[in-house]
């Protein structure tokens, strides 16, 4: 995706002027703004396939901005930040990023996290079915949508690529590793923080008691289990 749109949001010009260049170089197209309120209006009144959002921005934080494009669009971000705590990581994922770069990073870096970002995860296993009922939960991949009881959730792609991994392995311990790189891609796997943020929002959306989960489970030092139980 070489064609793809991408919006910079950044508050600092030059960093704007040097990724444009970088990007459009690499056969991107490119807009950049200046901060939240612009990126917002942005991504409203035009159709891009990723932003690159920069966190510390005056006005609409980057945090904020993030959540507030999150509420009304799939579309990927990867956040931008000179942070590189985990809890800093934890907050943009839970603000709706998809991914994390920290400040300085060289080009070969981001451009490999936009290309992840831009990929969908591959077909996961043949034959997989197109909806899952686990007991009186409905989740439809194809709709992206979750019936669990009569409260109905929407997933994101992201939800939905982790949901059909684990399916795809039913019943079956699934290394973190191998969730990464299936689902952001090859250059992946120490990043467990992804996880545990986009597993506990799927608990919220699939299980009636998120803190003591029956279908999604941990399995300690080892990764994720989607526990499905046999039919009657």
């Amino acid at each position: 995706m070489s064609d793809a749109r991408i919006l910079v949001v950044d508050d600092d010009p030059q960093i704007r002027r040097v990724m444009r260049m970088t990007l459009v170089s690499h056969g991107y197209m490119v807009s950049d703004v200046r901060n939240g309120e612009e990126a917002l209006e942005a991504v409203r009144n035009e159709k891009y396939d990723l932003v690159l959002l920069d966190i510390n921005m005056p006005g609409i934080g980057g945090l904020e901005a993030c959540r507030l494009i999150r509420a009304s669009s799939e579309i990927p971000i990867i956040v931008l930040t000179v942070r590189s705590a985990e809890k800093d990581k934890v907050e943009a994922l839970d603000a709706g990023a998809d991914d994390y770069v920290t400040k300085p990073f060289g080009t070969p870096e981001l451009l490999a996290r936009i290309r992840a970002a831009l990929r969908r995860a591959p077909l996961l296993a043949e034959g997989l079915p197109e909806a899952l009922s686990l007991g009186d939960l409905e989740i439809n991949f194809s709709t992206r949508r979750v019936l669990n009881g009569k409260v109905e959730f929407s997933l994101t792609p992201k939800e939905v690529d982790l949901l059909r991994c684990l399916a795809a392995n039913r019943n079956s311990p699934v290394p973190h590793t191998k969730l990464l790189q299936t689902i952001w891609g090859p250059d992946y796997g120490d990043e467990v923080e992804y996880l545990r943020v986009f597993v506990n929002h799927l608990r919220k959306k699939i299980e009636r008691d998120p803190s003591n989960p029956r279908y999604l489970l941990t399995v300690p030092r080892v990764g994720y289990q989607l526990q499905v139980p046999p039919k009657r």
